[in-house]
């Protein structure tokens, strides 16, 4: 594939795809209908063979309330000599510090954590009611780049084109989404969420990923665009309501998602997911792919920009992430448990150097 052919793929199907969107009694309904539920989060970490002091750290929800998601507080125990709720101060991330002395050969920390949301929904087919407002310093961060999101070279360049002819925030940030929608796949060999190396991702134009990387993708052209946008950090907690590949309930310890946010003058912070519909693609239907045509596909590509299903909890919008008290380097991101001992950082995807669970259940009444 040639450079100008790779860049303006897709660039052509915002018109169309409108014509699938949710009609106007459905979105009213979908608004109208977006209930809080309560859910309780229990992450058990057993970091295994410990040598030497042996440190983990426990992502715990959103420390931002927002008008979908509201945290209800967080319990731990454990035989760690500290275990402390701790916060960090760039993002805001919140994580359960644990501590065990070298003479603990048995370390294990466990941490609940209950909270509420509720659907989002945005309604971007008509003017905003009122002004949505930000921190100036919040919107400035979600233009940044990051170790792995630069914002310039061919990001920047990749974004230009997407974008060009298009004249509003709105019109840019729907075709970066529909770009991405088009032009990706979810590559089922990538472990764990993917790391979001959104430059090698352009540069080798291998743009097969998970989670981490589409959406990581999107934040970083959406930056390029002028558009202040963030990852949201977390996991699936329940079974979804509208499609069989995007939920997951009971044991979530493999259930980690990442999505996104675009802030919109007027409408203040839209979520958006195409990694969601690239999975839809892949997995939705026994037997593999199915085609962009297919209607689950249009149905999950016209929702998931600008609306969430909440059957998942936000951890943070944490990047390049330096935990307190760690030796190793800093993290790319903070979605998953970490630990580590004097051998160095452990592999939080490999259960047989760091043991842990998350389990997940609905609290009703």
């Amino acid at each position: 594939m040639n450079r100008r052919s790779f860049l303006k793929q897709g660039l052509g199907v915002s018109a169309g795809l409108l014509a699938t969107s949710l009609p106007r009694p459905a979105r009213r309904a979908l608004a109208a209908e977006a209930r809080w539920r309560t859910f309780e989060v229990v992450t058990r970490v057993e970091p295994a063979e410990p040598a030497g002091v042996t440190r983990a750290w426990v992502p715990v929800p959103l420390m931002t309330e927002t008008d979908y998601f509201r945290r209800l507080g967080d319990t731990w125990k454990g035989n760690a000599s500290t275990m402390r709720l701790a916060r960090d101060e760039k993002y805001d991330a919140g994580f359960v510090y644990g501590e065990w002395a070298a003479t603990e050969k048995a370390p294990v920390l466990e941490v609940t954590s209950r909270y509420t949301a509720r659907d989002r929904f945005i309604d971007l087919t008509k003017p905003p009611a009122g002004v949505a407002r930000e921190d100036a310093a919040i919107l400035r961060k979600c233009l940044e780049p990051t170790a792995l999101i630069p914002t310039d070279g061919i990001v920047l360049e990749t974004s230009q084109q997407i974008v060009k002819g298009q004249s509003t925030e709105v019109a840019k940030a729907r075709a970066l989404y529909e770009w991405i929608v088009d032009n990706t796949f979810r590559d089922p060999k990538v472990k764990g969420c993917g790391l979001g190396d959104v430059k090698t991702m352009l540069e080798t134009r291998y743009l097969g990923g998970k989670c981490a990387d589409l959406n990581a993708l999107y934040v970083g052209l959406a930056r390029a665009a002028g558009l202040p946008a963030r990852d949201v950090y977390g996991v699936r907690c329940a079974d979804s309501a509208e499609f069989k590949s995007l939920g997951k309930s009971g044991d979530i310890s493999k259930a980690q998602h990442c999505r996104a946010e675009v802030f919109l003058t007027g409408y203040g912070w839209v979520p958006v997911d195409p990694a969601d519909v690239r999975k839809v693609v892949l997995e939705e239907r026994p037997g593999g792919t199915i085609p962009l045509t297919d209607p689950a596909v249009l149905k999950a590509r016209a929702k998931l920009f600008g609306a969430w299903e909440m059957n998942w909890l936000a951890y943070n919008y944490a990047h390049d992430l330096k935990l307190p008290s760690a030796s190793g380097k800093a993290i790319p991101f903070l979605m998953y448990p970490q630990s580590e001992n004097d051998e160095g950082r452990k592999d939080s995807l490999d259960p047989t150097t760091f043991r842990y669970t998350i389990t997940a259940k609905e609290i009703t009444g």
